[in-house]
């Protein structure tokens, strides 16, 4: 800061500092004993053998619900974790979700300190963000930034795309991942999902709402539950004279490229060339629109679809079933 400037001094500059470096200090301490290391041992080529992998993750309840990344344990044969303190408990898979890149583990260990929980939709761009984990295998390293933007999306390594991301230019790095993201107050407001290479200071954390969302979900059931009506497709661009004729309130849909045997789609009728436009009375611009809309309650329900025939707009019911991971 410039001293000639009003209201500011080497002195108030060294208090902002100090408050500020008192502000990551208190977050690290009180977020430190929640954060425990995982380590991971997959599959590998016949030649290779077992290989190793691990990241990061921060204790949901003091019975040893621990929260992290699906990326980071899918596929384990084992799963170790290690805590703040150096015990390495028992450790099992309790579910994941690798649309949304969550997962859930149970520890079994006692005098567990469990993370407080924020709100998403509480946060302010250019508020104070302190993330931590285990880069590298580098216990405990705390990195300090701001929530850089809202509202992001990103593509999940199951290829569905994820909603409301928040970017960070707290520093992450391999092994940070399924770690907390922490506001100014100790609350965790995301977990740790991605970086971008070789960018410097664009990092991403899932909101802290979405995981609560899935964190239940899996708790509850190993899995969150999801419909699916049986169709391959990709987002193609609707003819304008179509989308003026028709009224539609989209100009690209979804291109039917595969039809699944039995599934919901065949027996409603569907077929391959048809053009999805519109799903439960909501318009279809999109792969990743018509994801959005497979949600539980569609489960078994009666749904209209509408669709493009050639020049035809068709009115379809359909009863989606439950995914197990397919496509829509």
């Amino acid at each position: 800061m410039d001293p000639s400037l009003p209201g500011t001094s080497p002195d108030t500059d060294g208090a902002l500092l100090d408050a500020y470096s008192n502000t990551v200090s208190r977050v690290a301490e009180r977020l430190g004993p929640s954060v425990v290391n995982i380590e991971v041992r997959k599959p590998g080529l016949a030649r290779q053998g077992p290989q190793s992998g691990g990241g990061s993750g921060f204790i949901l309840s003091p019975d040893g619900l621990v929260l992290t990344n699906s990326h980071v344990v899918h596929g384990a044969e084992s799963i170790s974790v290690t805590l703040a303190d150096g015990r390495r408990p028992d450790a099992v898979l309790m579910g994941e979700d690798p649309d949304t890149d969550l997962a859930v583990l149970r520890i079994y260990a006692p005098n567990l300190e469990a993370v407080r929980l924020g709100d998403s939709r509480a946060l302010r761009v250019g508020q104070i963000a302190v993330a931590i984990g285990n880069p590298y295998g580098f216990q405990a390293t705390v990195t300090a930034g701001i929530v850089s933007a809202l509202g992001r999306s990103m593509r999940s390594r199951s290829g569905r795309l994820m909603d409301e991301i928040i970017q960070t230019d707290a520093a992450l790095n391999p092994g940070n991942s399924g770690g907390p993201l922490v506001d100014s107050g100790g609350n965790v407001i995301g977990v740790n999902t991605a970086i971008i290479l070789p960018a410097q200071g664009i990092c991403f954390a899932i909101g802290i709402d979405t995981a609560k969302y899935v964190a239940g979900w899996l708790i509850r059931d190993g899995r969150v539950r999801r419909s699916y009506i049986g169709v391959g497709g990709q987002t193609a661009p609707l003819l304008r004279r179509l989308v003026r004729h028709h009224r539609l309130a989209v100009e690209t849909g979804v291109l039917v490229v595969h039809v699944e045997p039995g599934g919901p789609a065949e027996e409603a009728g569907l077929r391959e060339g048809d053009v999805l436009v519109g799903l439960a009375g909501r318009p279809v611009g999109s792969v990743d629109a018509l994801h959005k809309l497979l949600t539980e309650e569609r489960i078994g329900v009666r749904t209209p679809l509408v669709c493009l025939r050639g020049t035809e707009l068709l009115l379809m019911e359909l009863r989606p079933s439950e995914s197990s991971q397919r496509a829509p």
